[in-house]
C-alpha cells in the first residue's frame, strides 16, 4: 500500500495518513439541506470527498464516506410552506432527488447519509425508554 500524505491544517505540517488501529478511515463531509434540486454548490462536496474515498480505496485503504443531509431546517420549512406541502414531505422529496442526482455523477456512493431528522426520531425514541 503506497503512503499517502496530507496537509494537516491544524499543525501546518505534512503528515502521512494512517487508518486508526487499523480501523476504516473516516470521513464525514457535510452535505446539503434538502429544500431544492442539487445544485453545484452541492455536488462540489459531494464530488471531492468522494473522488478522495475512492482514491484512498484504489490504494488499498478501507474507508467509510459520510455525508450527512439536513432535512430540518427553516428553508425546508419555508420551501414546504411556500408549495403547500408538510417539510417532512418536502425533505423526504429532496434526499431522494439529491441522492439519485449524486448516484447519477457515477463518482461513487457514500457508506452512509445520516439525516437530522433520522437522528431527532431516535433520540426520541431514546429518551423516553
Amino acid at each position: 500500500m503506497r503512503e499517502i500524505v496530507l496537509h494537516d491544517t491544524r499543525s501546518g505540517e505534512l503528515r502521512a495518513l494512517r487508518a486508526p488501529g487499523g480501523e476504516p478511515i473516516g470521513i464525514y463531509a457535510c452535505g446539503p439541506t434538502v429544500y431544492s434540486r442539487i445544485h453545484i454548490g452541492n455536488a462540489r462536496p459531494f464530488v471531492i470527498f468522494s473522488l478522495l474515498a475512492r482514491f484512498l480505496r484504489h490504494e488499498g485503504y478501507e474507508v467509510n464516506l459520510v455525508i450527512n443531509l439536513t432535512d430540518v431546517n427553516d428553508k425546508i420549512y419555508d420551501a414546504a410552506r411556500v408549495q403547500g406541502i408538510p417539510s417532512e414531505q418536502l425533505a423526504a422529496q429532496m434526499s431522494a432527488h439529491y441522492l439519485a442526482d449524486t448516484d447519477a455523477l457515477g463518482s461513487g456512493a457514500q457508506t452512509t447519509s445520516p439525516s437530522r431528522r433520522r437522528r431527532s426520531a431516535r433520540s426520541s425514541r431514546t429518551s423516553r425508554r
